[in-house]
């Protein structure tokens, strides 16, 4: 048996304590894209881009475990835009910016190299910790969130997330998820939920957190009781769960989705309005230079027809261009637009007029700190929030599965298994699973 597959077993078995003493492999496989295929998708349109085609699984050498590191063997992990983007080198390369981490010092240096480990998501158990790492060890059942700061300076001090040498783990940084084995800061690591198999305790990391953030947090939205949120892609990967803190903080979310088979999904969720742009066919844009304000009217009126008249407080944007001035148009008078990705283009245009002239905010918001983390992780352990995965691929399959996200043929998020051998395994507390089961297969269509 490889080394690799002792490990497997122990973890399988539920053997956890012998892990620590089991030797760690020089190598194991990793989903990649390779420097010097850069410029592959050179005079192609974004969507015609295909990550089949530059994401490889590829042997790779076990890095060096630093200081406050942890390596682990992850069981599963997942799939998100930033995995899209860094298949299709969009916006820029992601060598671009091993290559400006690597600069930052010597251990930094390891991540600059002609192939890139991606992914921002995992569930799996500590192999190894580094020197000066206390709150975990060998055997611990985890997931990671994809934070990597060096707070070395001040600005992180009152918010990681501010920290001048701030970065997405598996985006910016190397060495990711999805893979068989991760390098993690352990300033990273949280528990894993017990009642989740290891693709479900994958699949909520990044979006999860990102979520919070942006609707709950005081550095994001701060959402109140009462407040009516429009969400924009209710039923995928960041807006699902986006509709789940706002039927949880006592909110009146507004889901916006494609299909009808999306819409069923929001209201298995708990979610009474909602809206089937397809359906509806809203075409915000006139052309690709000139919006159409029209439309915004149109959308407005839609929203409250749902709502009894009223406007949202809160619009929970991530699409970008394509709804951008919708969002600003539709938010109520003082109302708050908080934004993060843009998934459909970066460069928004709005009317400036709806914003000034009726006091809105936009407030831009960016994955999460440590303890915002934490939380939204501590709410998915208690049963509170759920995972929203749809569909699970195998580590060889990771190109069709960014294929799938980045088509938006999914819903929810889709799950990679590593070192799992199938679906169905790691679940410890299966009474709370039992519990919630239904909402836990929602995106199952179970």
């Amino acid at each position: 048996m490889t080394q690799l597959g002792e490990i497997q077993q122990a973890i399988l078995t539920g053997e956890l304590d012998a892990v620590g003493s089991l030797a760690v492999p020089e190598s194991y496989r990793g989903v990649t894209v390779h420097a010097d295929e850069a410029d592959m998708f050179e005079g192609l349109d974004s969507r015609d881009k295909d990550p089949r085609k530059s994401l490889h699984v590829d042997d790779v050498p076990v890095p060096e475990l630093g200081p406050g590191e942890a390596l682990v063997a992850v069981m599963a992990s997942a799939i998100n835009y930033n995995t899209v983007w860094t298949s299709i080198f969009e916006p820029v390369s992601t060598f671009k910016f091993l290559k400006r981490y690597g600069k930052l010092s010597p251990l930094s240096k390891r991540h600059d190299l002609p192939y890139h480990v991606v992914g921002s998501d995992l569930s799996g158990v500590v192999l190894r910790t580094g020197v000066g790492v206390h709150n975990w060890k060998p055997g611990d059942e985890v997931v990671a969130h994809c934070l990597n700061v060096e707070l070395e300076g001040p600005d992180g001090h009152n918010d990681t997330m501010l920290d001048t040498e701030q970065r997405i783990w598996g985006f910016e940084t190397n060495f990711g998820g999805l893979a068989e084995i991760a390098l993690v800061k352990a300033n990273q690591l949280m528990p894993k939920p017990d009642h989740l198999t290891w693709e479900e305790a994958a699949s909520p990391g990044l979006v999860n957190s990102t979520a919070y953030r942006q609707l709950v947090s005081r550095n994001g939205a701060d959402m109140k009781q009462g407040d009516v949120v429009l969400i924009w892609g209710a039923s995928g990967g960041l807006g699902s769960y986006a509709t789940q803190y706002a039927l949880n903080g006592g909110a009146i979310p507004v889901c916006v989705v494609s299909s009808p088979e999306k819409a069923e999904i929001c209201r298995k969720l708990g979610a009474e309005l909602v809206i089937d742009r397809g359906a509806e066919g809203y075409k915000f844009w006139k052309n690709e230079h000139e919006q159409d304000p029209k439309e915004w009217q149109r959308f407005g009126a839609k929203i409250r027809e749902l709502t009894g008249g009223e406007d949202p407080d809160i619009v929970f944007e991530h699409p970008g261009r394509e709804t951008f001035g919708a969002s600003v148009y539709a938010a109520r008078k003082g109302g708050t637009i908080v934004t993060c990705a843009s998934t459909s283009g970066y460069m928004h245009q709005f009317d400036n007029r709806y914003l000034w002239m009726n006091l809105k905010r936009i407030i831009g918001s960016h994955f999460a700190n440590y303890r915002e983390s934490w939380e939204a992780n501590r709410l998915i352990a208690k049963g509170l929030i759920h995972p929203t995965l749809s569909k699970t691929y195998t580590l060889e399959e990771t190109g069709q599965a960014a294929l799938d996200v980045h088509r938006n043929a999914h819903q929810g998020k889709v799950g990679v298994l590593a070192l799992a051998p199938e679906e169905g395994l790691g679940v410890r507390d299966h009474a709370l699973r039992e519990k919630h089961l239904t909402k836990i297969n929602a995106f199952r269509g179970e």
